[in-house]
């Protein structure tokens, strides 16, 4: 039985006098402790997949399935990083971490000392008394790593986490958000609109087109690629073969949808 099914799952956004149809029959399941990339142009539906699988918004029609249960049924813990820290300014490091903790009505004596842990895994072990505007962006978004995991969630949503942020942190984060997931066993699926950030991290790969947002091809990344670290699939002869593959797919799709397909140049590095 597969950890996450999506069963055609449609969603449509409704106005006074028209509605817009958002996904149209989306379908795949997710394996335990697998990495999945959502992968397509701006509108095509990713962040509203991720949202529905939160249970942030609910779908128009379809099942979601975690552990064969509905979202209302099931207790499993879903972590949820999107591109913005959303720190609170106001409140300490340790503090920001030690939300979800006292939201949960959890021991924080036990929580605190995981945290400081976590915080030491990040390499962030120095800063747990201080304030967020006195962190990097790159350090800001360890510490929402961090604040997510000690949530213990068992599926992790990564909505675009890496994209405010210039290249070399970005795969430096890449990196640590890749050991950490294998080294917790975490099932985690990522919202990018970069090829590469999806190859190198992912298990496997679902190309989106728009319009409506549905699932237009999906790309199993070879085992070589997957027993890599994310900066080293970059250096890989099989980097640029599956990158070359998943570009045609989307050049495809384009001239079929007359969509514009942006090449991002950072994902085109070997």
């Amino acid at each position: 039985m597969s950890f996450l099914t999506l069963e055609h799952v449609s969603h449509h956004y409704f106005s006074k006098k028209s509605y817009t149809k958002a996904l149209d029959d989306i379908s795949f399941s997710v394996r335990d402790g697998e990495f999945v990339a959502l992968l397509g142009p701006s509108g095509c539906g990713k962040s509203t997949i991720l949202s529905i699988i939160a249970g942030i918004m609910e779908q128009t029609t379809g099942d979601v399935l975690l552990e064969g249960k509905s979202l209302r049924e099931s207790k499993l813990a879903i972590g949820y990083m999107l591109q913005q820290d959303y720190l609170f300014p106001w409140k300490t490091i340790i503090d920001n971490v030690l939300i979800g903790p006292k939201i949960g009505r959890k021991k924080i004596n036990d929580s605190k000392e995981e945290a400081l842990q976590l915080l030491k895994e990040v390499d962030l072990p120095a800063v747990a008394n201080a304030y967020p505007d006195s962190l990097s962006g790159g350090m800001r978004q360890r510490v929402a790593l961090v604040r997510t995991l000690i949530t213990n969630p068992k599926i992790l949503l990564l909505d675009e986490p890496f994209s405010a942020l210039d290249y070399q942190t970005k795969l430096k984060l890449e990196d640590l958000v890749s050991k950490l997931l294998r080294s917790y066993h975490k099932t985690a699926i990522l919202v990018t609109h970069d090829i590469g950030e999806a190859i190198s991290m992912s298990d496997r790969i679902l190309l989106m087109d728009a319009n409506p947002g549905s699932i237009a091809k999906v790309f199993e990344v070879p085992i070589e690629l997957r027993n890599e670290t994310p900066f080293l699939v970059r250096r890989h002869p099989k980097y640029q073969l599956l990158f070359d593959r998943i570009w045609d797919a989307l050049n495809d799709n384009d001239s079929t949808s007359n969509k514009k397909v942006v090449p991002n140049t950072d994902a085109t590095e070997t």
